[in-house]
């Protein structure tokens, strides 16, 4: 009975430690594993955020890098015509362009050269110049627009790289929470074994499984000279026999 309760406690007690165990570790993982995931939503939540803040800046330079490709005919003739067609026809280049003939006229009419051939010139000469500055003007006002979505899409890609970066670091906590959790629950199981094992010795030393056979060999010796002195027994090196009267079995013997 001694030897029954000290087992049981044993194994009890491994039982009830594991158990504790592996709650303890199922819990401090669970915990690791939420902050974790809390950390990877608001990671995302702050790249979403940037992204659409500077939305508004990659779209815009999306547009412009497309009409300077336009001004340069890269998407075709008939896109660069329409966009040198929509300068020409703006409300800025009529209205610059009325007041630079305006000046020349003034300019001449003042210096008694109205009529003059220089006069013609100048204005014939006025308008496709007037178109060409605006059409580079145009070009270069693209160019900051441009330049401004590239460096919006940057600040995006950044983002998003730390942001990866930052959500492969978590993700990697989250599995060594994981990781942790099933190591801890490996040794609890084998310290149950452990236990289990010590317990089974500590039984069959108490006695738990009966007396036990032991063969000395020496006292072995001593019974079969005692037997052989005796005339009991004949022996065969240190085993001893007792020798059978045979003369019952023959005579019954019929042949």
């Amino acid at each position: 009975m001694v030897a029954a309760a000290v087992v049981g406690a044993g194994i009890g007690g491994a039982l009830l430690s594991s158990s504790a165990t592996r709650s303890a570790a199922n819990t401090a993982s669970n915990a690791q594993e939420r902050a974790t995931q809390l950390g990877i939503d608001q990671q995302n939540k702050q790249f979403e955020t940037v992204q659409k803040l500077l939305s508004p800046f990659v779209t815009a330079g999306t547009g412009s890098l497309g009409a300077q490709q336009n001004l340069l005919g890269l998407n075709g003739a008939a896109a660069q015509q329409a966009a040198i067609s929509g300068i020409q026809s703006s409300p800025m280049f009529s209205s610059l362009a009325q007041q630079g003939e305006d000046a020349i006229l003034a300019n001449a009419s003042a210096t008694g050269g109205l009529r003059g051939g220089n006069v013609q010139g100048a204005l014939g000469q006025f308008r496709p110049q007037l178109l060409n500055q605006l059409i580079e003007q145009q070009y270069a006002n693209l160019g900051g627009l441009t330049s401004l979505g590239q460096n919006a899409a940057a600040g995006v890609g950044n983002a998003g790289m730390q942001t990866g970066q930052n959500v492969a670091s978590l993700l990697q906590q989250q599995g060594a929470a994981q990781a942790g959790n099933a190591l801890a629950a490996g040794r609890s199981q084998a310290g149950v074994y452990n236990a289990l094992g010590s317990s089974i010795g500590t039984f069959a030393g108490l006695g738990g499984f009966g007396p036990t056979s032991t063969y000395d060999a020496a006292a072995a010796r001593a019974a079969a000279s005692a037997r052989q002195s005796s005339g009991l027994t004949s022996s065969v090196g240190d085993v001893g026999f007792t020798p059978i009267d045979m003369s019952a079995f023959t005579s019954s013997l019929k042949f």
